[in-house]
This record gives structure tokens, sequence and C-alpha cells, in this order.
């Protein structure tokens, strides 16, 4: 039952878990019957109408709590689960007549439908073992690439959707042997739109009914976990749809969005904005966060389109919002909600991560909140994105012209935790396919984005890699149809596979691609300006061991004889080329390595002479008796 301190928080802003005591509790005794409550203010009466009393609106009314609190509830001993329910609300504004969906429902209808479901997931855990281990997994030094994946348009074996747990067993043993370390799943809360692909959510504690039940989308997360792959949900605080059975004009007021349109309508998405300085609406997204960290063992929440939340006036024009009350354009209740959330998740689960695609450069995102900062564990890099593929968009023959914009990422990238994103929202809308963007013939449009991967994976940073890039899908991702599956008979694209395959590899074996990617001492350029040959080279160092030397050959002229300084001498061993034969390159290369010379360069006292392939990244790893420690 609701207790005061219950109350208290739920209208504080401050209440982490609505989804004990909000929605749908179907009793497990023998006497059965379920335990409704909803969050409803303004309304003179609420009742549950349901498959068990024909719908009827006045057959089982709820209860006001006491203390004014606006929340109703009640047990109906006829209510099982599996039954299908809303609610009616008669508004003490006008008087309206309101059915609608369960804001804390745990199951819903399959769309088109939209009535919720009374429901207890009831499924048995076996990835102790993950959860021991997670928060080594997930630290912030530890390798992480992900695989971000559209559950509805992975595979269609049978021109449909997968089910949760045909898809766990699909998708985990394709991506373990990829090597990614976690999936990110766009948004599975329950939309009414498959088109919104989740973005307007309207169950934000329930998973969509479209691939199965709660308990199969438990049994999912448990089998990746199991087969040690950490799962990302992206999650949508910002917005939400204003469908009639959803959270817009709950209870015939503006209850969780805001009244005033310049603050609650989103011109850019016609959606609903939250009003986040309210308390119960702050309790609410926080719980929901909660929620699937708890309940659904997630590993990590990416928060989408925080740059709207940050900024009043974001998407309008002059005159079309309404500044704080220091006259200026930040959402300061906003900040307060996600400084609140942030402090929330990491209380409750420090070894879960929060991740924000947050797209300016609002400071300290990815700082705590003690520290003024927001509190997120890392930010998209989307600086980063833009200007990469702006870059390997030009024909290289004018790359030369361009190399600032591949070297700019550096002057900032230890200002956050970044993940470097190469998306969904890369490959739709027009925007082609990551092939797509690539310049030049058949043969270069292939290095090209091996070249683009490989530069990826060895600059700072986590990495994030939407479905299809990793075998160089070559139409624009549809969400209405699976992947072009079938180009994996032709060696080149299956090239690029055994390419992220080694990647993530190297990612995982070499600490120094992944020990220091959010501070300056794990990296180092050897050559930034070099615009005549158009190449780029840097160090990459781990805490202690050995360091990589990256060089990058923009353009599809292979360069012999060409001289770097090293930091050290001895062997360097060629550990990587993205021209090698069986990524389907060229195979120019070092024949294995080369020897440092004691001849300066580049302000180093030693260097080698290298052959650099076409279009390409090579990494070569120094002796690790002769690298210096870093710390």
């Amino acid at each position: 039952m609701l207790s005061d301190l219950d109350l208290h928080l739920l209208h504080e802003g401050t209440h982490a878990r609505l989804f004990d005591i909000l929605g749908a509790h179907p009793h497990d005794g023998p006497e059965g019957g379920t335990r409704f409550a909803v969050w409803a203010p303004n309304a003179e009466r609420v009742s549950v109408m349901g498959d068990w009393n024909d719908w009827d609106p006045h057959a089982h009314p709820l209860s006001p709590c006491p203390l004014n609190s606006g929340v109703w509830s009640g047990a109906i001993p006829q209510a099982q689960r599996g039954h299908i329910y809303k609610y009616h609300l008669c508004s003490r504004h006008e008087h309206q007549q309101l059915i609608k969906a369960d804001p804390v429902a745990f199951y819903a209808e399959a769309p088109p439908a939209t009535g919720s479901r009374i429901w207890h997931p009831q499924h048995i855990w076996g990835d102790q073992d993950w959860m021991a281990r997670r928060a080594e997994r997930n630290r912030l030094s530890a390798p992480m690439s992900v695989y971000e994946v559209h559950v509805g348009s992975w595979r269609r074996p049978d021109g449909r959707p997968m089910g949760w747990r045909a898809l766990a067993l699909e998708l985990a043993a394709y991506v373990k042997d990829l090597g990614f370390t976690h999936v990110e799943l766009m948004p599975v809360t329950e939309h009414p739109f498959y088109g919104s692909w989740g973005y307007q959510t309207t169950g934000y504690f329930a998973p969509t009914a479209r691939y199965g039940t709660p308990d199969d989308f438990m049994a999912f997360v448990d089998h990746l976990h199991q087969q040690g792959i950490g799962v990302i949900l992206d999650w949508v605080p910002s917005h939400f749809p204003t469908d009639a059975h959803g959270l817009h004009f709950f209870d015939g007021t503006h209850l969780y969005e805001h009244a005033d349109p310049r603050q609650g309508f989103h011109p850019e998405w016609h959606s609903s904005i939250f009003n986040y300085g309210r308390g119960e609406v702050s309790s609410f997204l926080i719980s929901s966060a909660l929620f699937w960290l708890e309940r659904y063992h997630i590993d990590g929440l990416r928060v989408d389109a925080v740059a709207s939340m940050l900024y009043l006036d974001y998407a309008r024009q002059h005159g079309q919002w309404v500044p704080n009350i220091h006259g200026g354009k930040e959402n300061l209740e906003a900040i307060t909600f996600l400084r609140r959330l942030n402090e929330a998740v990491y209380r409750a689960h420090p070894d879960a991560f929060t991740v924000a695609e947050e797209s300016t450069a609002w400071p300290q995102v990815s700082r705590p909140t003690s520290m003024g900062g927001l509190g997120f564990g890392m930010k998209w890099n989307m600086g980063w994105m833009h200007d990469t593929l702006a870059f390997m968009k030009e024909d290289p023959l004018y790359r030369r012209h361009h190399l600032g914009r591949l070297t700019f990422s550096l002057v900032y990238a230890f200002h956050e935790n970044f993940v470097l994103p190469l998306s969904h929202d890369e490959v739709v809308y027009g925007k082609g396919s990551l092939i797509g963007k690539m310049p030049g013939d058949a043969w270069q449009r292939m290095a090209n984005l091996r070249l683009l991967l490989s530069m990826m994976w060895t600059h700072p940073g986590k990495k994030l890699l939407f479905m299809g890039g990793e075998f160089a899908q070559e139409r624009e991702w549809n969400h209405e149809s699976e992947l072009q599956w079938h180009l994996l008979a032709h060696p080149e694209h299956q090239g690029v596979t055994r390419l992220v395959r080694q990647l993530n590899q190297l990612l995982q074996s070499e600490p120094a691609l992944h020990e220091i990617d959010f501070g300056p001492e794990g990296f180092e350029w050897v050559e930034s300006t070099d615009a005549v040959n158009t190449v780029l080279a840097f160090l990459r160092k781990p805490c202690r061991g050995a360091p990589l030397l990256v060089v990058c050959n923009l353009t599809p002229v292979p360069r012999q004889g060409h001289v770097l300084g090293v930091p050290a001498p001895g062997h360097w061993q060629e550990i990587f080329n993205s021209d090698a034969t069986d990524y389907g390159g060229s195979g120019w290369g070092n024949l294995g390595g080369v020897h440092a010379q004691p001849q300066p360069s580049h302000g180093r006292p030693w260097s080698v002479t290298l052959t650099l392939p076409p279009l390409s990244t090579i990494i070569l790893k120094g002796e690790a008796h002769a690298a210096q420690g870093h710390h």
C-alpha cells in the first residue's frame, strides 16, 4: 500500500520506485485479484474497466488516497493476471470522460490495440556471473564496442520480426562472434506507431508486446548476459506522443506535460514535452529508468535527445519559447531533473551507466553532479561523427585541404567521456548507407569504409556501430525490412565483417586502445599536419606496456619509404593492416613489422620507415620493455 512517505516522495520528485506502488499488482495468493493505483489529481471519479467487467466504467470505482495526494487505488478480486484493462476518468475539468491506458503498466496489448495488461513477470535469472562482474565490464577503462540494433528489422527469417527468445539466440551468437561487448537496442518501451522506431513512447514500464511478453524480454537479456554481452536501452524522457490513450491530457488537464505550448509542445516531433519541474513527473521518469535497471538487469541507458531538454529554445523561433527565471534559454527544471536522474541511477546501480545523446557544447555533461556536471557516465560525440563523415565523403584528391576535420576532434576529445557513434541516424532520411557515403570506384569505396572503421576503433573513446555497417550494407536502413544479409555471399562484404571482428579483438587485447580513452595521457600526435601526403599518425598509450603507432593513409596512393618518429627503439610489429587481402584489400604492407633506427624524426629519437597501403590504417606495436609507463 501507499505510505505517507511514498506520497511525500512522489510529490517531492524523488520517488525512484513508483513501480512498487502504482500500476496493477496481481496478488499471488489463492484469493487472487489485483490492486490498482493511479495518479490523477484532477479527476472527480476513477474506475477500472476491463475484460472481467465487460468494460463497464461504473463496475469497479477506485478510492482517492488520503492527504489530497491525487492517487486513486483499490483492489479488484475479479481482475487476474493476463486481463486487459484501462482507467475511466471523469475529470473535474468540464466533466470530460477519458479512457486511458495505465502509465505504469508492465505490459500492453500488441499494437494497434492500446489496452494495458495485468502482468507479473516470472523469470528465473541465470546471469549471476555477469551481474557479479558487471562493474569491471562497464567501467570507463574497459574496452567497449556497442552494436546498435533495431529489433524489428535486424533479421526477418519468415518476413516477420523475430520474437525475443529466438532473437536472443541468433543475436548473441552473432555479436559474440564479432567481438562486440554490448548491444544497444533502439527503444523497446511500448509505442503505438512502429514507424517512430520507439522514440514516441507511451509505455514507460512496458517492453513492447510486438516481440513477446515481459518474461520473454527478461529471457533475452538473461541469455545475452550469459554469453558475456551487455545490454543498453535507448530511453526517451524528452517527449511523448499525444495519442488519446497515453499520458497526454491524462486527467483532463496537462498533468505530465507543460500547459503552455511554448513549453509543452515539441514543434519538431509534434509531441508533448514533460513538465520536469513537477515533482510527480520527475518521480515517474526516474522510476522508469530504475525499473529497467532493476527488473530487467539492463546495463546502461542511452538517454535520447538531451539537447532538446536542456534548451528552452530548441527547434523554436524567436517568440515561440518562454525564458527561465533569469531570462535565459537554459531549462533549469530539466537540468535539475537530469542531475537527479543520474544520481538516482548511480546510487542504486553503481555498476550500470548512463549515456547522453547531446549534440551541443553544453559543458560537463559526463562529469559528476558534485563537480557541477549533469552526472552522465558518457556522452555521444556528435562533432566527431559529423566531421569524420564529412571528411570521408571528400574525393581523396581534395582531402589534403580538409585534414583539420579529422584532427579537430582531438582538440576537445577529453572534455567529456565520449562514445563515437556511427548510429542509425546516419543511415536514414536520404543520408544513404555508410558505404554509400564513400567516394571512388567499387574497390575504393570498400577501402574507404575499412579506413573509416579503423580510424574510429583507434580514436580515443568508446565505439558504437549501427547494424549493417559491419558488412557494408548497401541501401539505406528501412525499419520495414531486414538487413541485406545476402551481401555476405560476396568476398568484399565478408572482408568488412572480418575487419570489424579483428578491430574488436584488438580493442579488447590491446590496453593502449581502451584503458585511457578519456584522458590526454593515452594519446599523442606524431603527424597531424602532413597535407602533402594526406597522412595522419598518432600513438595510443596504455597505463603500462607497449605503445601503438597508428598510421592512416587517406589517399588511394601507396606511399613507400614514409618516415615517422617513434618514442622507442627495437622492433615495431605490424599487428593490423586494413589493406590486408583478408579484408578485401590490395595487400600492401610491411611484411610483419619494421625496426626502429636511431634517426631522430618528428621530435623523437628514433624513426621507422614504412610502406603505407592505399586508403588504409596500419597499427604497429612497440616493444614493451622499451615503453615508458603512463599513469
